[in-house]
């Protein structure tokens, strides 16, 4: 039984950008010896849904993508401009650049193994089946997940949610602060994202603060040192099979200008998590109550791995174990690797794993390109 590619990829994000970047370095043509899908209207992976106000000045540091710099494809005076145009523009010339010929709009709706006699989707197979929703179903020795989590956010449950009279929103679902002008909203989560919203949204209308655990605030600049050995104590948690776990939690929150002002206006005053939601608001178990007409759930995302569900990567504990040497291989199934899962979960992680996965994935399977 013949296979449509020898890898396929999916996500055009960093991760699978990087990736693809570096199987053309191993000499791996687009559209013959692998193929890089994605579900986007447009190239910029997560990028492209993010809020406006989220500003190049406000994000995090977005990393280069390897052979490219970023700062080549911003114009003059750009600092200010949002993210959700200027990363995907970048990609954009990116995937030109290196001729990537990435194939969108495809979302891939399960990946499993076909047995030899292609009429069975479980098992060990002798090939890796991806079904999809535009493209017909991809057969592929071998496979590059970079979905990221963008798809997958995660909301607790909580008792009485379902009873809320107001507005319950996701960080997934936030567009402008604005539009919270005259209601008071909760804002719940203890990361970067939830400190930020936060403070945007409480310069136009009261806030409450709420969070599972005591935020640990960063006073002093994160170093590539302190980067180290938060990316190898994730590390360490996927190796053994455990879930990724929070960065923050390894990290802190650094406290910039901005942030110290929110907490010189006392927005930043936290409160613990709520025991039930009410139709008009929030209690604690001591019988607090605040009222709210908006619950901003800014409680972070999971990895978007549903679609590999029948693969049975998964171990007791929840997480998936990986090996290799920057652990993007799945220790089960090493014809599968995650790149954007674990310690790859960050712009400079994911271009590090890209060309780790397509290195290793590459001489997993005996490739050799045929100079054609």
């Amino acid at each position: 039984m013949g296979t449509d590619f020898d890898i396929v990829v999916i996500g055009a994000g960093q991760a699978g950008l990087s990736a693809g970047y570096h199987l053309r370095r191993l000499g791996l043509v687009p559209e013959r010896d692998f193929l890089i899908v994605d579900h986007a209207p447009g190239p910029g992976g997560a990028w492209q849904f993010r809020w406006p106000s989220l500003t190049l000045t406000t994000v995090n540091r977005v990393h280069d993508l390897p052979g490219m710099s970023f700062a080549e494809t911003l114009p003059p005076g750009s600092s200010s401009a949002p993210a959700a145009t200027a990363v995907p523009h970048y990609y954009e010339l990116y995937e030109k650049r290196f001729d990537l010929r990435v194939r969108r709009q495809v979302s891939v709706r399960v990946v499993c193994d076909r047995t030899a006699d292609g009429q069975s989707c479980a098992g060990r197979g002798e090939v890796l089946q991806v079904e999809t929703d535009s493209a017909g179903t991809l057969r592929t020795r071998g496979l590059i997940n970079g979905t990221g989590t963008w798809e997958h956010p995660f909301i607790p449950r909580y008792p009485g949610a379902d009873s809320f009279a107001g507005r319950q929103l996701h960080t997934r679902d936030y567009r402008t602060a604005d539009e919270f002008a005259g209601k008071h909203v909760i804002v719940v989560g203890g990361g970067i994202s939830a400190v930020q919203l936060l403070d945007e949204i409480s310069r136009v209308t009261s806030t409450t603060w709420v969070t599972r655990t005591e935020p640990r605030w960063r006073e002093t600049p994160f170093t590539e040192a302190d980067g180290r050995a938060a990316v190898a104590a994730v590390e360490d948690r996927v190796r053994r099979g455990l879930p990724p776990g929070s960065v923050v939690s390894l990290t802190g929150l650094p406290l910039d200008d901005r942030l110290r002002a929110a907490r010189d206006r006392g927005v930043l005053d936290r409160l613990p998590m709520f025991e039930r939601i009410e139709p008009t608001g929030v209690r604690w178990p001591d019988g607090t109550f605040q009222p709210a007409d908006v619950i901003l759930w800014a409680t972070g995302f999971r990895s978007s791995l549903d679609h590999l569900a029948p693969l049975r990567l998964r171990g007791p504990g929840g997480g998936i174990t990986m090996t290799g040497r920057l652990a993007t291989q799945v220790a089960v199934d090493p014809r599968v690797h995650l790149i954007g899962y674990g310690p790859s979960a960050s712009t400079i992680g994911a271009n590090r794993a890209g060309r780790a996965a397509a290195r290793e994935l590459s001489d997993y399977l005996g490739i050799s390109p045929d100079p054609r």
